[in-house]
C-alpha cells in the first residue's frame, strides 16, 4: 500500500466518492464543480450507467463496487441497498491523501488511510433510513415491513458508526447542517451547491410552448414521494392555474391520475428550452421540503418569482416578500391544511410586483465561482487540520 503522506509541497493525490453514477441530477452537478476542482482524479463509485452522464467526467477514471457486477444492478441498484456498506468499505483508498465523498446515501462511509483527510460534502443523511422512513414506507405490516425495518435499523446503525472516518462535513443548507448535527453529533459548515447562473438568465427568451403560454406555474422536480407534486396540482387546479411540470420518476403515473387538463407533464427537459421554460412560467412552486432546491434559484436566475413551503432549504434562498413567498403549515395539519396554505401563498405572490433585479442578484450568490471559492477555502483548512480518526 503506499505511503499516504505526501512529499514535502507535493500536490495531495485526491480520490473523489460518490454513491452512484446513473444521471446528471443535482448531486452529481455538484460533483462535477468538486471534480473540475482536481483533474484527472479518479471517481469512486457503487454503479456507473455509461453514457448517462453527457461526458461530464470525460477524464477521471471511474471505478464501481461489486455491485456493479451483478445481473441487473444498473436498472435496479437501489434494490441491492443492504449490499451498499460492504461494497463502499471494500474501495481501497491506500493511495490517496485526500479523500472527497460527495454522500446522500453511504459515500461517506469509504474507509480512508491512515492520515489521510476526509472531507465529505453531505447532500443530506440517508432519509429513508431517518425522518422520512414513513414517508418512502408507508406500509409498515406484513413480513417483507418487519425484514425492510431490521435493514433500516442495521444502515442508521453503520450510518453513524463511520461518522468518525469524515474530518470535516460540509452541508449544502442550514437544513441539513441541522440535520447533520441531529443524526451525527457533528458541525458541518455551509457550502451551497453551484448554481449556473451564467446560463440561466432572464434575457432572450425563447418562443416557448405557444406565445400564449405564458404565466403558468412551473414544477421541476423528481416525481418522488417526498416531492409532494400532488400538492401542487390540487393547488393549481383549486385555483385554475395552468401548471407544467417538469421531471420523471416513480410517482408519474399516479401524478398522472390526479392531475387535470390544466396540468402538463413535460418529462426530462434540459438547456435552453428548461431555461425558456422558467422565464415565461409566472411563478416558480416547490411545495415539498428540499434539502436545498437548486430549481429555485435557477428560477430566481431569470427573474421568476418562488412560491414554497417555508421549510428546509429553501429558508437559505428566499426572503419572503422579496424573492417568492413561504408559506407555513403546521407539522402533521394534513393535505387539506397545505393545499389551503398553498393556494393562499399563489394568490399572494399574484398580488406583488417583482423586483427583477433582487431576484437576479439573489441566485447569484450562489453561482459556481462562488462556490468553487467556498469549496477551496474549507479544503485547505482541512488539509492543515490533523486528521480526526
Amino acid at each position: 500500500m503506499a505511503e499516504p503522506t505526501p512529499a514535502a509541497g507535493a500536490a495531495p493525490r485526491v480520490a473523489l466518492v460518490h454513491d452512484w453514477l446513473t444521471g446528471l441530477r443535482g448531486g452529481e452537478k455538484v460533483l462535477e464543480a468538486i471534480a473540475a476542482q482536481f483533474p484527472g482524479a479518479p471517481i469512486y463509485t457503487l454503479v456507473h450507467v455509461a453514457g448517462s452522464l453527457g461526458g461530464a467526467f470525460d477524464g477521471h477514471p471511474i471505478h464501481t463496487s461489486f455491485v456493479q457486477r451483478i445481473p441487473g444492478a444498473r436498472r435496479h441498484y437501489r434494490r441491492l441497498l443492504p449490499l451498499f456498506p460492504a461494497a463502499v468499505e471494500d474501495f481501497d483508498l491506500g493511495a490517496y491523501d485526500l479523500v472527497v465523498s460527495s454522500s446522500h446515501c453511504v459515500a461517506k462511509g469509504v474507509v480512508p488511510a491512515p492520515g489521510a483527510v476526509h472531507v465529505c460534502y453531505c447532500h443530506t443523511p440517508m432519509r429513508y433510513a431517518w425522518d422520512q422512513e414513513h414517508t418512502y414506507f408507508p406500509r409498515r405490516r406484513g413480513v417483507t415491513a418487519r425484514l425492510r425495518n431490521l435493514i433500516l435499523t442495521a444502515l442508521r446503525a453503520w450510518d453513524v458508526a463511520t461518522v468518525p472516518r469524515v474530518d470535516l462535513f460540509l452541508a449544502n443548507s442550514s437544513f441539513v447542517a441541522a440535520r447533520i448535527r441531529r443524526y451525527y453529533g457533528r458541525r458541518a459548515e455551509v457550502v451551497p451547491p453551484p448554481v449556473d447562473v451564467g446560463f440561466f438568465t432572464a434575457e432572450d427568451a425563447g418562443p416557448g410552448d405557444t406565445p400564449a403560454d405564458e404565466g403558468y406555474a412551473l414544477v421541476v422536480s423528481a416525481l418522488a414521494p417526498y416531492k409532494r407534486v400532488d400538492l401542487a396540482i390540487a393547488a393549481c387546479e383549486r385555483l385554475g392555474v395552468p401548471l407544467r411540470v417538469v421531471g420523471t420518476g416513480p410517482e408519474e403515473r399516479r401524478l398522472r391520475r390526479l392531475a387535470g387538463p390544466s396540468t402538463r407533464f413535460l418529462g426530462r427537459v434540459e438547456g435552453p428550452r428548461l431555461r425558456d421554460l422558467y422565464r415565461r412560467a409566472g411563478f416558480f412552486l416547490q411545495p415539498g421540503v428540499e434539502d436545498f432546491g437548486i430549481a429555485s434559484v435557477e428560477a430566481l436566475a431569470t427573474a421568476t418569482p418562488v412560491v414554497a413551503r417555508g421549510r428546509g432549504g429553501i429558508r437559505d434562498i428566499v426572503e419572503d416578500g422579496v424573492h417568492g413567498v413561504l408559506y407555513e403549515v403546521a407539522e402533521g395539519a394534513g393535505d387539506a391544511a397545505e393545499i389551503d396554505a398553498c393556494c393562499a401563498a399563489i394568490d399572494k405572490s399574484a398580488r406583488i410586483g417583482w423586483n427583477s433585479s433582487a431576484l437576479i442578484d439573489r441566485a447569484r450568490a450562489f453561482s459556481v465561482e462562488r462556490f468553487n471559492d467556498r469549496l477551496c477555502d474549507c479544503l485547505a483548512r482541512a488539509s492543515r487540520r490533523p486528521p480526526s480518526r
